[in-house]
C-alpha cells in the first residue's frame, strides 16, 4: 500500500476515560462499509473501546443500550437511524469457514462491522471492506495502554487531524 492509502496514529490512553474518548471520536467519524478491527492480548480493551465507540454512536442519535461482549453469541447488533453496527468477537470460532453464517458481508454494505479477534480468520475478514480501520491495544506500565491506529482506504483521510 501506498503512503497516500494509509494512515498511522498512536495515542497512549491513560484510564478508562481515555479509552471512552478515542472510541466516541471514532464513533464520530463512522460510515456504511466500515471495517474496525481491533487486536491485542486478553485484557488489553478490545471490549472496553468497541463498547465506547458504540454507546458514542448510539448517544449522537438520542438511544442508549447496554453494550455487553458478544464473546458467546459471537455477534451483537445495534442499530441507529444512521447505521446497522455488527460487534463480533471470533475468539470462540474454530474454522474461518464458521463466518459466511454469521451474514457479515450483507451488514457491512448497510452498516459496520467491529471486529474483535479478526486474526482468528483474517484472511476472510479483510475480504469485508477496503475502507478498514486496524487497531493494535497494547497493555503497558501502570494500568496504561497503547492504541495503534492504521487506516485504509477512506479511514485513512478520516483518521487526519483526530485528537483525544
Amino acid at each position: 500500500m501506498t503512503a497516500e492509502n494509509l494512515a498511522v496514529l498512536e495515542f497512549k490512553l491513560a484510564d478508562e476515560a481515555a479509552t471512552h474518548a478515542l472510541g466516541a471520536a471514532l464513533a464520530a467519524r463512522l460510515r456504511p462499509g466500515d471495517l474496525i478491527l481491533l487486536e491485542g492480548d486478553l485484557g488489553a480493551g478490545k471490549t472496553a473501546l468497541a463498547r465506547a465507540l458504540i454507546q458514542a454512536h448510539l448517544a449522537a442519535h438520542g438511544l442508549a443500550e447496554d453494550v455487553p461482549s458478544p464473546t458467546f453469541t459471537l455477534v451483537q447488533t445495534y442499530e441507529s437511524p444512521a447505521l446497522l453496527i455488527a460487534h463480533v468477537d471470533l475468539y470462540r470460532i474454530e474454522d474461518p469457514s464458521e463466518l459466511r453464517e454469521l451474514g457479515l458481508a450483507e451488514t457491512v454494505d448497510e452498516g459496520v462491522v467491529i471486529v474483535e479477534w479478526p486474526e482468528r480468520a483474517a484472511r476472510e475478514i479483510r475480504r469485508l471492506s477496503r475502507d478498514c480501520l486496524d487497531i493494535s491495544l497494547a497493555l503497558m506500565p501502570e494500568g496504561m495502554r497503547r492504541a495503534r491506529l492504521e487506516g485504509r482506504g477512506s479511514w485513512a483521510a478520516r483518521l487526519e487531524g483526530l485528537t483525544i
